[in-house]
């Protein structure tokens, strides 16, 4: 089995047990998983490939609980840019009823491209809508060719406006339809196994988008697997809110738990509006939530209260939600305006320090989606780490404190990604695809769509 040592690090941010940080430190992978991590004088000084990290800060890899990468096609839309949810998703459906299967292939490999750089190595991606020729198995194609570690949600949506919900009736599909192709891509695609590169989640997309019948058969039938996990939006905005007392009689969290969407095997994205009611019975249950605060700020959501979330033992981890409403897909960043934005929220600077931010951005999201083998780095975890450059400008007159530097000072790209033992990013670029040729690709295809083709 291969061998790969990376040694004399800055810091070594293990995010164990015991939340350590290793100066000069080191760690040695034999094939795809953690052999030993300490300081660089007490481990093996040989290995089939050694990498020296001087100067940089090594971390576990980010992992991303929440995202819609076709969006990157459609980032600051004219007609959404000053628009809250509901308006911003209707100036949208129209452009995203041409999506076909290269758009969906393209966007994802941009997007995981993204991810990666900012120092992603984990993600989950949230499909909901399935026009033309469009399958789950070509965002699937697409970062498997990249090299993300991947969670894929088949989501859907099949209640339109003539039933009474936000999407036009085009983009809706019909449930017999979605449940049939959501056991296919189970059965094909899901690996349950340790350091498995892909899962399978079902992902209805929302209260407003689907029926408590497909809500109630898709968590009967993710559960007849071993695990498959569940996936949706909840409480997000107030209309949102207002949408689930009208259309239910019942609020966000009850409404999920009326439909069987609370355990330890479902994550909920956004939770902006959770009553504490809510949170108290998430905590209980094990019940996670991706945070996203960029999006949640950009279209005027508000902040979600997520120290009261972690007081009451709540499962949160990081989202940077679609890139048509984040217009960015970078992780790190998300976990500074975490940080950032939970101060803001509370008027207590102390409320949320860097350490905690990363914590949410690595172990949290780690056990938002159900996983025990990444997020930490000591023995027997996977191979999935990050290191970052702190001899570059950003970091200039940062280096008191290099780990919090990462969150106070502006964000930057990974130096160095290991996913799975394998080297995706090398000093900044990426070894497994060419990014100018890609970029030009995804902007024909962006160009077409919002030019009313479909692509």
């Amino acid at each position: 089995m291969p061998t790969l040592l990376v040694k004399n690090a800055l810091v070594v941010v293990t995010m164990d047990e015991t939340r350590g940080e290793i100066s000069q430190g080191a760690i040695f992978v034999r094939d795809n998983v953690i052999e030993a991590v300490g300081r660089t004088a007490d481990l093996p000084a040989s290995a089939d490939e050694i990498i020296d990290l001087s100067g940089h800060v090594v971390m576990p890899g980010m992992v991303n609980t929440h995202h819609h990468m076709f969006q990157s096609l459609t980032r600051v839309i004219p007609g959404g840019q000053n628009e809250e949810l509901f308006g911003w998703l209707r100036s949208l459906y129209p452009i995203w009823v041409g999506l076909k299967s290269e758009a969906i292939y393209v966007s994802t490999k941009l997007a995981a491209a993204e991810l990666i750089l900012s120092g992603c190595t984990t993600s989950s991606d949230h499909l909901y809508i399935y026009p033309n020729d469009v399958r789950l198995d070509d965002e699937i194609r697409g970062v498997q060719e990249i090299g993300l570690r991947f969670h894929a949600t088949r989501g859907s949506m099949s209640v339109g406006e003539s039933k009474g919900g936000l999407p036009p009736d085009r983009v809706v599909e019909d449930e017999n339809a979605i449940l049939h192709d959501c056991r296919r891509v189970i059965e094909e695609f899901h690996d349950n196994s340790r350091y498995a590169m892909l899962r399978i989640s079902l992902a209805p997309c929302s209260p407003f988008t689907v029926s408590q019948d497909l809500m109630r058969i898709s968590a009967e039938m993710a559960r007849s697997y071993p695990g498959v996990r569940l996936h949706t939006h909840l409480a997000e905005t107030r209309p949102d809110v207002e949408y689930s007392l009208e259309k239910f009689g019942l609020m966000p969290g009850d409404y999920a738990e009326d439909v069987g969407w609370i355990g330890t095997d479902v994550w909920h994205a956004h939770c902006v509006h959770l009553t504490p009611q809510a949170m108290d019975k998430f905590g209980r249950t094990g019940t996670g939530i991706a945070h996203c605060p960029t999006s949640n700020a950009r279209l005027a959501s508000g902040i979600a209260p997520v120290r009261e979330m972690l007081k009451r033992h709540v499962p949160v981890g990081l989202g940077v939600d679609g890139s048509a409403s984040n217009d960015s897909g970078h992780l790190l960043n998300e976990a500074r305006m975490a940080m950032l934005m939970q101060r803001a929220l509370t008027l207590n600077p102390s409320i949320m320090t860097a350490r905690d931010a990363l914590e949410l951005a690595t172990l949290g999201g780690a056990r938002v989606l159900g996983r025990d083998d990444i997020g930490a780095l000591k023995p027997g975890m996977a191979a999935d780490f990050v290191a970052f450059d702190l001899r570059a400008l950003p970091f200039a007159g940062a280096q008191h404190d290099p780990v919090a530097a990462l969150l106070f000072c502006t964000s930057v790209n990974a130096a160095y990604s290991v996913i799975n033992g394998r080297v995706v990013v090398r000093e900044g670029h990426l070894t497994t695809l060419e990014l100018e040729p890609l970029i030009e690709r995804h902007n024909t295809i962006a160009r077409a769509l919002v030019n009313g083709e479909a692509y």
